[in-house]
């Protein structure tokens, strides 16, 4: 009977011992992967605000359609100054050989140099869930109006698939905070200059 009694002893002990060690890792684990997850959609929003600042450079207003800045991606041209010469060089500028010029550059050439512009949209690590893009005018204090544009994705979507009450507890706290619950650039109530909520 004692021999039983410890062998029950030592199986409780090590099934204790791997409930405390997964209470421990749970949280670690949790956090490397949000970390992970946070780095590529951070790098993709900062990717869809310079898609957004080339758009607006052109049409003078921001785009609240994947469908349409990606097409600008593929197609769309802007317009770049280039010098020719230096105008430190003296001589160079007596000569009238310093001088600027525009040229039209390939969108997707200049910023976008081998990237899959058709995955723009979609919020990394969440399959087809795409991001949230809106863009419209805002006016300002001083009642100056000003273009803007957002693009956000909610923690439930950027988290999907790990740790619910996690994503539960890091939505919470950013209430508490009054942040918006995920990653968003851009806003459409004040004039942030594209800043990212991670900035």
């Amino acid at each position: 009977m004692k021999t039983i009694l410890k062998i029950l002893l030592a199986c409780a002990i090590v099934v204790l011992g791997y409930f405390v060690y997964e209470s421990v890792m749970q949280p670690i684990r949790f956090g490397n992967e949000k970390d992970k997850r946070y780095a590529a959609t951070i790098q993709r929003l900062k990717d869809i605000r310079t898609a957004q600042v080339a758009y607006r450079s052109v049409y003078d207003k921001y785009t609240g359609s994947f469908d349409t800045l990606i097409n600008f991606l593929k197609e769309g041209q802007f317009t770049v100054v280039r010098q020719i010469g230096s105008e430190d060089d003296s001589l160079a500028v007596a000569r009238k050989q310093v001088f600027r010029e525009e040229v039209k550059v390939n969108v997707r050439d200049s910023l976008f140099k081998g990237m899959v512009v058709d995955s723009l949209r979609y919020v990394p690590f969440a399959g087809n869930s795409m991001f949230e893009m809106q863009a419209g005018e805002i006016e300002t204090n001083s009642k100056i109006k000003v273009k803007v544009f957002e693009c956000k994705a909610h923690n439930d979507v950027i988290l999907k698939g790990l740790d619910r009450q996690e994503i539960v507890n890091l939505n919470d706290l950013a209430r508490t905070v009054e942040r918006f619950p995920g990653l968003q650039v851009g806003s459409l109530e004040a004039a942030t200059n594209n800043a990212g909520n991670w900035e």
